[in-house]
């Protein structure tokens, strides 16, 4: 059937990376390398794509009830630590549909999401554990939280924009531990629009929807304050956009705007309103009307643009390139996309960047399932190295010592909704060729730039990880500290992660019609269940089995199931794994 979308989709389907001649401005800069994943996940992609503390990426996706989808998919490193060789997994549904919302990485492993410019919970927040597979709603919002901005305060709760029809002035903090909203704090302006800018004293800058005005948030304070003057408008006068921003290696906030400029922001360290600067225009007439942007472990920023918002009927203006911008030269290049093209016929609001551990960029367009990964040339930057001081255990839990595991920036940013930060420590095991991720929990900091202040975070090695002797690092943003050698004995424990098992369980045929055989590795004996669930998280067929150690086979008739994607779950004491299944 057809689906009815919003005016923001208008022209947008098509995206299926059909590119065109770009006649302007040759491109200049020296530019790194495009790769493709070489697996396509099940689903299209639907926007935000965010970093889980164990390396694992999660994506939203355009699958669900409605146009607007419920459905995650996981992007999970081959052995190898290969984001390009890597295997999709779904997660289970949200219980609300979003598109355009808020979103956080958690200090304890889990994943807030809340609002929601279009779908069924613009009202409403929840939280994702990777550790259940499950998702555990809030308590419900009397407002409209919709395509609003977040960020992560000090002390871990969630600082939330509230956003109403052009009247967003209000702010409200969640408590992801309690589960409840708190103390409301209202704004100097509008915050409808805008990029959220963390500094390195944890303050928040943004600028006044639709002015030249900008105001900061003071945790220890509560509330905001007026800050200074921007030199040039970044907010186009019709579709009154911005784009993402992003704190430099030098101190500095970087604003790009929908009108093409951009913006230097330097601030004071105090309660003092810091001072802006006009940067370099976005070249040949474009613009980042709601457009992604990536530092990458050299300092560079990559981003998308568009040509500027032109007319009423035309918000999102088609085609899209990619740029570099270099914060020491003060300069913006143009640089190729994916197969070597210079632009895509798709606005950039469609686009999504996100740093990933190996120091690249993941990248993929909304309604696509097409992803690539951009590996930057230079080196990283020495001022964003973290260091290992100590590592030392405390039953089957790993607490790691050193500096700089915030790294320089937030690392992506998207401009007014679906934040993509991942300012917090990734730890990393290798042993020959093979590689492990750890997953990180209770960071110290989420401060940024914080030099030889001492931080801290705990790790968990993945269960069915073999004993020996690792090269570990820890990185920030994709930038990774020295490896030191770190003696690994498996810890016995009642409780395992859901990633335990998913390099282990395969399902084929997939599609499948009348059966399909599912596969998997068990390093314990006992009872199973197996469950088919459809996209409302229903679950259509159950069967229990017995599980031996080692090698498994299951083969479970499907031919009473409707068409259609389903996730398959297998679940064995406290391990869950779970793999899709296409029913044709």
């Amino acid at each position: 059937m057809k689906l009815s979308l919003p005016k923001k989709f208008t022209g947008c389907i098509a995206i299926f990376f059909v590119f065109i001649a770009f006649l302007n401005s040759p491109v200049k800069a020296q530019q790194g390398t495009w790769t493709e994943l070489t697996t396509m996940p099940f689903d299209s992609n639907e926007g935000v794509m965010l970093l889980l503390t164990d390396g694992t990426v999660m994506v939203k996706t355009a699958t669900g009830p409605d146009a607007y989808g419920n459905v995650w998919d996981l992007l999970i490193p081959d052995s190898n630590g290969s984001y390009i060789n890597g295997t999709w997994t779904p997660a289970s549904p949200m219980n609300d549909t979003r598109l355009y919302f808020s979103s956080q990485v958690l200090r304890d492993g889990r994943v807030y999401v809340a609002g929601g410019e279009y779908g069924t919970g613009s009202d409403s927040a929840e939280i994702y554990n990777p550790l259940t597979d499950s998702w555990t709603e809030a308590p419900h919002f009397k407002g409209y939280i919709g395509d609003a901005n977040s960020e992560l305060l000090p002390d871990g709760k969630v600082l939330e924009a509230i956003v109403g029809t052009y009247s967003a002035d209000s702010t409200i903090i969640f408590d992801p531990v309690a589960n409840k909203w708190g103390s409301v704090a209202v704004c100097k302006g509008m915050h409808a629009e805008t990029s959220w800018l963390m500094l390195a004293d944890n303050s928040i800058l943004f600028i006044d929807w639709p002015y030249k005005s900008s105001e900061r948030y003071i945790p220890s304070l509560q509330k905001w304050i007026a800050d200074g003057a921007v030199p040039d408008s970044i907010y186009d006068p019709i579709a009154y956009e911005a784009g993402p921003s992003l704190l430099l290696p030098d101190g500095r906030g970087f604003f790009m705007g929908a009108t093409g400029h951009t913006a230097y922001y330097t601030p004071t360290g105090t309660a003092s309103p810091g001072t802006w600067a006009a940067g370099p225009d976005v070249p040949n007439g474009y613009s980042t009307a709601d457009a992604p942007g990536a530092m990458m472990p050299n300092g560079k920023i990559l981003f998308t643009a568009s040509p500027k918002p032109y007319a009423p009927d035309n918000y999102f203006p088609s085609p899209m390139s990619f740029f570099e911008f270099d914060y020491t030269t003060d300069s913006i290049k143009l640089i190729h996309g994916p197969g070597g093209i210079d632009t895509i016929s798709a606005p950039c609001f469609v686009s999504n960047l996100l740093d990933l551990p190996d120091g690249t960029v993941l990248y993929a367009n909304q309604y696509t399932s097409r992803y690539y990964i951009y590996k930057p040339v230079g080196k990283p930057l020495p001022a964003g190295k973290p260091t290992i001081s100590n590592i030392t255990q405390n039953g089957c839990t790993y607490t790691i010592t050193g500096t700089l595991f915030n790294g320089i920036s937030q690392g992506g940013d998207y401009g007014d909704d679906w934040q993509m930060f991942s300012n917090y420590p990734i730890v990393r095991m290798r042993k020959g060729n093979t590689v492990v991720y750890d997953r990180t929990t209770n960071w110290n900091r989420i401060a940024v730039q914080t030099g030889s202040l001492l931080d801290t975070a705990q790790f968990t090695v993945p269960a069915f990880t073999s004993a020996g002797v690792y090269w570990l690092v820890v990185i920030a943003n994709g930038i990774s500290s020295d490896s030191v050698s770190f003696v690994y004995t498996p810890c016995v424990s009642g409780i395992q992660t859901v990633a335990d098992m998913r390099s282990s369980i395969q399902v084929y045929p997939n599609p499948a019609q009348e059966q399909v055989t599912l596969t998997f590795k068990s390093s314990v004996s006992g009872n199973s269940t197996i469950r088919m669930i459809d996209i409302f998280g229903r679950v259509v067929l159950s069967e229990d089995d017995k599980a031996e150690v080692g090698n498994n086979t299951h083969i479970l008739n499907i031919a009473g199931l409707a068409k259609g994607v389903y996730m398959l779950t297998l679940q064995q004491g406290n391990i869950t794994s779970r793999t899709k299944v296409v029913v044709n």
